[in-house]
């Protein structure tokens, strides 16, 4: 089933005014043409899309459904249109990275700008996302590369081992845990926590581990940054758990004292993932052999981005 442009949005049109007439003429079409492509549209597809009433028309589930896809479309065109055009003022392609906030605080932004001056014609764009929200956007292609911590959720994934962190506890100066410089995590389970929101990875580290002890994780305060974690933290509102490269930072601008984690979950690593397909586009190949030349073909983690680099790889000009 074919579709065109000119009825999708006057589909648009007519749900953001509702009313069938302003939608024609936002659209700059007739009021009979426009009824006549509404209703071809209804009778190609087997749905009414619109209820009509004396006020106005209303979308019908169908039409809600239509019209969610309808803007998810456009905002992909525009996409299109904007990193079509780039290669005309010599931008030579378009990476689109997710990655979580522990990798885009400890690790990432040294090699992204040594990628960017190794290929200065190739335009990166960067987001913040939860390790499961990231697989999410890299097996539908919302995103070229995924960096995340494990565990695996996503099938449609091939993954790299990428780098490895740290996870240290974070407390105000003079805070009772900071006569020792080393805890282990069920110290912290006796005060409040000052934390990332629920989905983050190292919330769902410390939640699971809590549970597996019988005891309550006493959040206190949520928050979508580390820096503000670390402002609590020097306010005395809590303790935290935080990548310790971080941490460290902090310990240098805040009133705060890193310490040491000593679970063994603590240790982490990051994997670097990409949608398993035949081929991977030159760019994003360029950037995966950049941040991962030294992945062992032998890892059943990097396995299947290893035959994929080894088999039809396209020659990088």
């Amino acid at each position: 089933m074919r579709f065109d442009l000119v009825t999708l949005n006057l589909v648009l049109a007519i749900a953001e005014t509702r009313s069938i007439t302003r939608g024609a003429e936002h659209e700059h079409l007739a009021l009979a043409a426009a009824s006549k492509r509404l209703s071809d549209l209804e009778t190609r597809l087997g749905v009414t899309l619109f209820e009509r009433r004396a006020r106005g028309v209303e979308l019908t589930e169908a039409g809600r459904a239509l019209v969610r896809h309808v803007r998810s479309l456009n905002a992909s065109l525009h996409a299109l249109e904007s990193e079509v055009v780039e290669f005309s003022r010599g931008v030579k392609g378009h990476l689109r990275i997710v990655a979580n906030a522990s990798a885009i605080a400890e690790c990432l932004p040294a090699d992204l700008a040594a990628f960017s001056r190794a290929h200065p014609g190739i335009r990166i764009s960067l987001d913040d996302l939860t390790s499961a929200e990231i697989q999410a956007a890299v097996a539908e292609g919302r995103a070229d590369v995924g960096v995340f911590v494990p565990p695996q959720h996503e099938p449609r994934l091939a993954c790299r081992p990428y780098r490895e962190g740290e996870l240290a506890i974070l407390v105000p100066v003079g805070h009772a845990l900071a006569r020792k410089p080393a805890h282990p995590f069920d110290a912290l389970l006796d005060y409040d926590i000052v934390g990332l929101h629920v989905g983050t990875a190292v919330h769902e580290l410390m939640r699971e581990r809590a549970q597996a002890l019988g005891r309550p994780l006493k959040v206190r305060v949520q928050v979508h940054g580390f820096d503000a974690i670390a402002q609590l933290v020097e306010a005395g509102l809590g303790v935290a758990v935080l990548p310790a490269v971080v941490a460290e930072r902090f310990s240098r601008v805040f009133r705060v004292k890193p310490l040491k984690l000593l679970d063994a979950w603590a240790r982490r690593r990051y994997l670097l993932a990409v949608r398993q397909q035949e081929v991977l586009p030159a760019v994003v190949q360029r950037f995966v052999d950049a941040l991962c030349p030294a992945s062992d073909p032998a890892s059943p983690v990097a396995a299947p981005a290893a035959r994929q680099s080894r088999t039809r790889r396209r020659p990088v000009p």
